[in-house]
């Protein structure tokens, strides 16, 4: 069953109604309220990188071909959504690769779009959800729709889009997307990675990679690592600073542009009372901080005015329906009072408006339909990156496990351990 462009509009807006109940009783799914959602592509890039870590636990690699990323991908949307049948078999070693990746969401604070839907399921009537079939879910998040791709809501400017506009868009939307999901996640390494050396900051494979391993021996998020870090570079006495041998130090510069950075953003939501004031500020620094040192006439510039002016309007747009919807359900009622242990009420209460608002932003970007080349999506090859970005799969592999030669096939590799098995 194909769908046309209304009947997938309308299921993304119950996708969307979902992420809203999940949003209402976030309480009852999540330890936080700044949970983000791991929309489709989202999803299926922790797949990857939780199957490249399986890997590299089996047998020291960690790569993964794209045919056994889609094929676990199509069996994890079963598995997650019920749909299991007889004679479908189970990937190799899928058990492992399960658990690493409901891992990496969990470090992530991050919940996929399958989990939202089946634990609101609960508290929605079952009226309202009748339509909202596993099948159906399982059909939008693999893409099988006539509208196959990504979303992108291009402004009505009269410049005409060439593919190659569109894909910087796209890009640009990205990089955005990832800036504001670190915002309200900041244990968001996924969206961390996207953005670490965008605008390059010296901060390539060399410092992401210290930088895992850093969190990974302090159990802390990769962002967390880092603001810690230069924390103590820029606080810290004697008996705080880090080592002098500590890899990090290399790095100093970059990371300290980066999570300055991120600094400056958060002193907007906690200092701008209005949520559409700050809102726009968030975008506009952020355009500022992508487009430094380029030419105004620079295609990677445009692109980025026309994605900062659309997601400006979107947000606006986002914060007068959520004064329209309070308005609606407090005619008549006078006001609540404002919780007693907010000391700053103005900046606690329009900061924590702001960062609700970027949050609908990103949820309607988590209902979005996935990418339709996967290619695109998942591409691990360091030298064919678009724009000369690094992929997320580069990114996570240390350097000293990257070899010369292209990964093959797990199937592959696993018979051939079979088979010196048996010759032994």
């Amino acid at each position: 069953m194909e769908w046309g462009h209304r009947s997938m509009a309308t299921f993304q807006q119950k996708i969307v109604n979902m992420i809203k109940c999940f949003r209402r009783q976030w309480c009852l799914f999540s330890d936080s309220e700044r949970t983000t959602v791991c929309g489709a592509d989202c999803m299926m890039m922790a797949l990857q990188l939780s199957m490249a870590e399986v890997n590299k636990q089996r047998h020291g690699d960690f790569t993964v071909s794209l045919s056994d990323v889609v094929e676990t991908w199509k069996y994890l949307l079963h598995d997650k959504l019920g749909l299991i049948c007889e004679n479908m078999e189970a990937p190799e070693n899928y058990a492992d690769i399960k658990k690493a990746y409901d891992s990496f969401l969990k470090r992530s604070n991050m919940l996929d779009l399958i989990d939202i839907c089946q634990q609101c399921r609960t508290l929605i009537p079952e009226s309202e959800i009748e339509e909202m079939s596993p099948v159906q879910l399982l059909k939008f998040i693999s893409g099988l729709s006539e509208e196959n791709g990504s979303s992108l809501s291009i402004p009505s400017t009269p410049m005409r889009h060439s593919q190659d506009n569109v894909k910087l868009l796209l890009i640009v939307k990205k990089f955005v997307y990832a800036y504001l999901s670190l915002l309200v996640n900041s244990k968001n390494d996924l969206a961390l990675a996207h953005v670490l050396n965008i605008p390059d900051r010296g901060l390539g494979r060399e410092a992401f990679t210290d930088l895992k391993h850093a969190a990974q021996k302090r159990q802390m998020s990769i962002f967390l690592m880092a603001t810690s870090f230069i924390r103590m570079i820029e606080l810290g006495g004697k008996g705080y600073a880090p080592s002098p041998f500590d890899t990090l130090r290399t790095h100093v510069k970059g990371l300290s542009d980066f999570v300055n950075f991120i600094d400056k953003l958060e002193e907007i939501i906690g200092e701008v009372l209005d949520p559409r004031i700050a809102g726009g500020r968030i975008l506009s620094t952020i355009k500022m901080h992508l487009i430094k040192g380029r030419n105004s006439g620079d295609p990677f510039c445009r692109a980025a005015e026309e994605v900062l002016q659309d997601l400006d309007l979107r947000i606006k747009n986002i914060i007068n329906s959520q004064h329209e919807a309070v308005t609606a359900s407090t005619t008549g009622i006078s006001p609540a009072r404002p919780k007693l242990h907010a000391i700053n009420h103005g900046t606690a209460y329009c900061g924590r408006e702001t960062v609700k608002a970027l949050l609908v932003l990103l949820d309607e970007e988590a209902a979005n339909l996935p990418t339709k080349n996967k290619a695109e999506l998942l591409y691990g090859d360091e030298n064919v990156t678009p724009f000369g970005i690094t992929s997320v799969l580069t990114l996570f592999r240390s350097p000293a496990q990257s070899t010369a030669s292209s990964p093959k096939p797990l199937r592959q590799r696993i018979k051939t351990s079979v088979g010196e098995r048996k010759i032994k």
